[in-house]
């Protein structure tokens, strides 16, 4: 599958050129239908320019819905990020940035590229999550940030043929939904990100970074001492800052 899928990659300038403007036009496409209040027409867009998902077999359907998710994760999310603000400028900015996301980040091959989608992908997915339905149901928060965590840990993983993908991706899965389920009870916000997205991208972002400089025989002595101390600070500070009285802020 693979090799077929790089001979169908444009080869020519030209054809590099058309494939990048067709690809211009989804960010532009979901920018205007925002700017026209036409939210969720711009939400089912994003989903249906993933409608190739589906032009196989069923057998495959779940595997190729799991290797689009990062994708749909941040593109559902920037549109609801658009949805959210009022200024012009900042809508636009938000499709400048899901353009980039999808000629430069997207198309990323490597360890490194696919660490950072996912990487993205759940920090987008969370932030949009907290952002649109901070007052929804406990059970449904918490679900959806366990998902959350458990797709953007199987893309991760995925890219280094680790034998025990499912069962580290189920463990980060339940995690986060464990977390969110605590943190749930007080809901804690810094601006605009909360307590939640904080701290699980700060602990998937270093038990990433552990990973990927184990997986490439880097991890040293000093490397893991330096994580963990960064890891440990930022959970520490985020902790000693909150406010952690019974109520919802």
């Amino acid at each position: 599958m693979r090799p077929l899928l790089r001979q169908l990659k444009p080869t020519n300038g030209i054809a590099h050129s058309v494939h990048s403007g067709l690809l211009l036009v989804l960010p532009a496409a979901t920018f205007l239908l925002v700017r026209l209040n036409f939210v969720q027409l711009a939400l089912s867009v994003i989903v249906l320019s993933k409608w190739r998902m589906f032009a196989v077999r069923p057998r495959f359907w779940a595997s190729n819905v799991r290797a689009n998710a990062v994708d749909l994760m941040v593109g559902l999310s920037i549109v609801l990020f658009m949805s959210h603000s009022g200024s012009l400028v900042i809508q636009l900015v938000w499709a400048v940035l899901y353009a980039g996301w999808l000629l430069f980040i997207k198309p990323a091959s490597g360890s490194a590229g696919v660490a950072s989608q996912a990487a993205l992908g759940q920090l987008a997915a969370l932030s949009a999550l907290y952002l649109t339905w901070a007052g929804g149901p406990i059970l449904g928060i918490t679900v959806l940030a366990g998902l959350f965590c458990f797709l953007a840990a199987r893309h991760f993983l995925d890219s280094f043929d680790e034998p025990y993908a499912r069962m580290l991706s189920y463990t980060w899965g339940y995690f986060g939904a464990a977390l969110a389920w605590v943190l749930s009870h007080w809901m804690l916000f810094y601006h605009t990100v909360s307590q939640t997205t904080l701290l699980l991208s700060t602990l998937g972002y270093g038990l990433a970074g552990l990973y990927y400089l184990d997986h490439n025989d880097r991890l040293s002595k000093g490397a893991r001492r330096q994580v963990f101390i960064i890891m440990l600070v930022v959970v520490l500070v985020v902790l000693a800052f909150s406010d952690w009285g019974d109520k919802v802020v």
